[in-house]
């Protein structure tokens, strides 16, 4: 289905197959991509520091503030891997989901999750009045 073609699945209507066709190729888009990136920061996370085993010029001692800071970007890249691993989770989660029928019903409340919902997170488990509910815990 082309964006912008029929959109009959916004309104609020029992998903077709059709349509549970459409979700599961935008999660498999969505993880192709994601997969993409993941493999790229591993690669940039896990790179030697400092000396010619790095790409330096010699393999004399780095200064110990440039240590820091590749230590940081190493720490931020990590923390980007484990967060892109968690959604691509997620999607092979969402993909179950479709094939045992459950898809855009919300695993706590059980009613359906809203279309606009599913449009912002294709992957979600969540209405949005449970996952505000669920973050507003997580924050106290």
């Amino acid at each position: 289905m082309r964006r912008g073609a029929d959109r009959s699945w916004l309104t609020g209507e029992t998903m077709t197959k059709t349509e549970l066709e459409h979700w599961r190729r935008r999660l498999l888009t969505l993880k192709k991509r994601l997969g993409a990136d993941l493999t790229q920061l591993e690669e940039e996370a896990l790179h030697p520091i400092g000396g010619e085993s790095s790409g330096g010029l010699s393999d004399l001692p780095v200064h110990p503030a440039d240590l820091g800071t590749e230590n940081y970007e190493v720490e931020v890249e990590l923390g980007l891997l484990e967060k892109e691993a968690r959604i691509l989770t997620e999607i092979d989660d969402a993909l179950a989901r479709i094939d045992q029928g459950t898809y855009g019903i919300c695993e706590n409340c059980h009613r359906e999750i809203s279309r606009e919902r599913l449009e912002a997170v294709p992957y979600t488990r969540y209405c949005i009045q449970c996952a505000q509910k669920f973050q507003g815990q997580v924050s106290q």
